[in-house]
């Protein structure tokens, strides 16, 4: 995935991820999960479960932890 063609909802994730790289992946994905919850509105959300759905290509190990979290608060 060139720069130019990653998703909106992939570059915000990896980028609010990075801010909690210095903790525990655990710790910080519990962190970025609340964040998305809070602050992100529906169609990114859902725009974020569909592409770790087919497979999360290009996200940070931390981003696609909290998205799994999201995920699973949201079933």
């Amino acid at each position: 995935m060139s720069i130019s063609t990653v998703p909106p909802h992939v570059r915000l994730v990896n980028e609010v991820a990075e801010q909690f790289g210095h903790k525990p992946i655990e710790v910080a994905a519990a962190e970025v999960a609340v964040h998305l919850r809070d602050f992100w509105e529906p169609r990114m959300k859902k725009a974020l479960l569909e592409h770790v759905a087919e497979g999360g290509e290009g996200l940070d190990p931390v981003a696609l932890r909290a998205a799994e979290v999201l995920g699973q608060a949201s079933s």
